[in-house]
């Protein structure tokens, strides 16, 4: 057993490269493989992921406050603590805080890293989602 007390979670800023605000990565896995990624991801208010999919799909649980998710055909939904949200292998989507929240959410992904899209989620293109 290997125990990590929440205090002891080391999180780092995610960067801009694949985000646009403040958002930062709390790892929770310790598999040495490209088993099982389990991620928490903080985002501030208005804080985003780029597009993007991933090889076997990713899970997303809400752990605390709101946000928003959406598909690249427009789909959008509106998420909060105690949500979850899957998207199969392949999907194009998105997914950050709501306008006026913090949220934290853990992803789960197996088969391998993110597939980054070179395409930003504009401040318009937020807003109207």
């Amino acid at each position: 057993m290997d125990h990590t007390p929440a205090e002891e979670i080391e999180w780092t800023p995610a960067g801009t490269e694949h985000f646009t605000g403040d958002v930062w990565f709390g790892q929770l896995s310790k598999v040495a493989d490209p088993g099982l990624d389990a991620l928490g991801v903080l985002f501030s208010p208005g804080a985003r992921t780029d597009w993007h999919t991933h090889p076997d799909g990713q899970v997303l649980y809400i752990a605390s406050g709101a946000g928003k998710v959406q598909k690249d055909d427009g789909e959008t939904v509106q998420v909060s603590a105690g949500d979850v949200v899957y998207s199969p292998a392949g999907e194009v989507h998105w997914h950050g805080a709501g306008d006026n929240s913090y949220m934290i959410n853990l992803s789960l992904t197996t088969g391998g890293p993110t597939n980054w899209l070179p395409d930003k989620v504009s401040d318009e293109d937020f807003s109207k989602a």
